[in-house]
């Protein structure tokens, strides 16, 4: 592991979070969806980033497999290289998080120590767990880019659900199972959850 340099200082600034806030009229928050790969969660991330969008807050979609070509692009799927995956994304959440903007994060995100990790230091009220709960059998049936299959052929090794785990979350505040819900329930679940909840705190 990389020494940490001893002369890196945090900096704090003039302009506070809450500041930012008042500006934005809303609270900056991370909703981080997880759950198997055609579970469903990038679907509803996409769609309510666009109502919330049209509805006037400022939000932003982090897409896994957009990640994937830039900021993590010399990461694989071994279990480190997943860790520092989500630990890279959960990073970039927080800041937008603390520019006051409704960061929505879907990544199948399979380790539950590194959900919590974010939403610790993310602070109470800032951290929104949505577990897309999806079936492995329902997944698998629609998966139209045929990776369960090149998983179970042994094509592509840890496969979440497959031939690596996924740690479902304990405490997620919502649990959405698309195969019951619809993608407009699910959206509207989500934003009715936010809503009562992304109100700025007054500045002292």
């Amino acid at each position: 592991m990389t020494q940490k340099s001893t002369d890196v200082v945090w900096q704090d600034r003039e302009i506070t979070r809450r500041c930012r806030e008042q500006v934005l009229g809303q609270r900056g928050c991370v909703v981080w969806f997880t759950g198997l790969s055609g579970s469903g969660k990038s679907t509803i991330a996409a769609r309510l980033e666009h109502r919330l969008n049209r509805s006037g807050r400022a939000v932003y979609y982090l897409d896994g497999d957009n990640l994937r070509h830039g900021l993590c692009s010399d990461l694989h799927f071994a279990p480190a290289d997943r860790r520092e995956n989500i630990r890279r994304v959960g990073e970039v959440a927080l800041l937008f998080a603390e520019a006051g903007v409704i960061t929505l994060a879907a990544f199948i995100s399979p380790y539950r120590e590194d959900r919590e990790r974010i939403r610790e230091r993310a602070g109470k009220g800032r951290f929104f767990e949505v577990h897309v709960s999806t079936p492995v059998s329902v997944c698998e049936a629609r998966d139209v880019k045929g990776l369960y299959a090149r998983a179970r052929a042994g094509e592509i090794p840890n496969f979440t659900g497959i031939s690596a785990p996924y740690e479902a979350p304990e405490n997620a505040e919502l649990t959405l199972d698309t195969t019951d819900l619809s993608l407009d329930e699910c959206v509207d679940r989500v934003a009715n959850f936010l809503l009562e909840r992304i109100r700025p705190e007054p500045v002292p």
